[in-house]
């Protein structure tokens, strides 16, 4: 008997750049050997100097796209990246539960050019109503003082974080990275009961378009496929790793990270 094929699904943003979003998604779905599926929820006009023009898709368009998905392909896991309003979030909250799929949110409210993606009332509804549908939030250290309202200056400031995520709104797991911080990259994973730390060497380079949306991508890939979540999160780890190590110096501003670098790297871990 054939082995299912694993089906991942990113409900996001698309850029047109390339480097975020959707397409950096599907990219890392495919790389990772997932089959990958997109709902649209915004165009972007946008490169690697910033966001240039958005354009939000109607809610019952991003409904229809939920549905055709529903009625006729399986699905193992599933990402949400941008959301950036409440008629979205809705449907999305609408939806999930019929998936039934591990639910990874990549709470993207601000690019890595600085241009903030998620409009002030949105993140409201985002904390009280689609977080706990979650079975895994991602929010870098930004993403997290918003989320929890807190600042956040240490490795311990971080675990404290991803707890709040979990015990406080209702998160399955929180993955709080450290990414803006200084010194090795830190990343800190509490699932509700166990906390893990993630560590790699720390690469300069401003290279780092999409880094979010790929890390957490590679996450709902590994899921896809049955992988447990501490691996899932270890594995995506060493891939984004490898990404902006061998990121493009592509445009004039933050390039996009590299989505098939682990295989020229021969998938060696570097993370622990």
């Amino acid at each position: 008997m054939s082995r299912p094929i694993p089906c991942a699904l990113t409900i996001a943003g698309s850029d047109s750049s390339g480097g975020a979003g959707i397409q950096a998604d599907l990219k890392t779905f495919q790389e990772l050997k997932s089959y990958g599926m997109s709902v649209i929820t915004s165009v972007t006009a946008q490169n690697t100097t910033g966001v240039q023009g958005v354009h939000h898709l109607p809610p019952v368009m991003i409904k229809q796209q939920l549905e055709a998905i529903q009625a006729d392909m399986p699905l193992h896991a599933l990402k949400t990246g941008m959301i950036a309003d409440i008629r979205m979030m809705k449907v999305v909250a609408e939806a999930i539960p019929y998936f039934q799929a591990p639910y990874v949110m990549d709470p993207v409210m601000v690019a890595t050019s600085g241009d903030v993606l998620m409009e002030s009332e949105a993140r409201f509804y985002l904390r009280e109503h689609l977080i706990p549908l979650t079975n895994l939030v991602t929010p870098n250290i930004p993403e997290a003082e918003m989320i929890t309202e807190k600042n956040i200056e240490s490795a311990a400031d971080m675990e404290a974080s991803a707890e709040h995520i979990v015990h406080g709104f209702g998160a399955g797991a929180a993955l709080v990275k450290g990414g803006h911080r200084m010194g090795e990259a830190l990343d800190v994973l509490y699932d509700g009961k166990k906390m893990y730390r993630f560590t790699s060497d720390r690469i300069t380079t401003k290279n780092t378009h999409g880094t979010g949306c790929t890390y957490s991508a590679a996450i709902t890939a590994y899921l896809s496929q049955g992988v447990p979540l501490e691996e899932a999160v270890r594995r995506a780890k060493v891939y984004i790793t490898a990404g902006i190590r061998h990121g493009f110096s592509i445009g004039k501003g933050n390039g996009p990270t590299n989505h098939w670098a682990i295989r020229e790297e021969g998938a060696r871990d570097e993370c622990h």
